[in-house]
């Protein structure tokens, strides 16, 4: 049986393979074993979870950042990105945000959408 960090590891892998390395370069210094403790947690505990596959899984991360509102505009810059790793189309990412008009409001479905724009800008750019 696999580990909870090994799972998150795993899931990590097929997101961002970089993702633990840039978290413990950021935050470790700070909060230590933090970068570990992320993937073990969130992704080992909550995403490794039977029941939503993890492009599901990844859209509903998207929607609930633009429900949340722009002070988490940097993690749903991330999350985006790994939605369309994860496999999701950008279209059906602008339909996840796009919805939360109607529950986090326009100004939030809007940062949402600048968000987006920004990272397929950011894709575009690097093709």
């Amino acid at each position: 049986m696999t580990s909870a960090l090994e799972r998150g590891r795993g899931i990590v892998q097929t997101l961002n393979p970089r993702l633990e390395q840039v978290l413990a370069e950021r935050y470790d210094d700070l909060v230590d074993g933090f970068s570990e403790s992320l993937v073990e947690w969130a992704y080992g505990r909550h995403y490794a979870r039977p029941g939503l596959d993890l492009k599901t899984r990844q859209l509903c991360t998207v929607a609930a950042l633009t429900a949340l509102g722009g002070q988490t505009g940097p993690q749903l810059k991330v999350n985006i990105a790994h939605t369309l790793a994860a496999g999701a189309s950008r279209a059906e990412i602008v339909e996840a945000i796009w919805q939360m008009a109607v529950y986090g409001g326009l100004p939030a479905a809007i940062n949402g959408l600048n968000a987006a724009l920004d990272v397929f800008a950011e894709l575009d750019q690097s093709a």
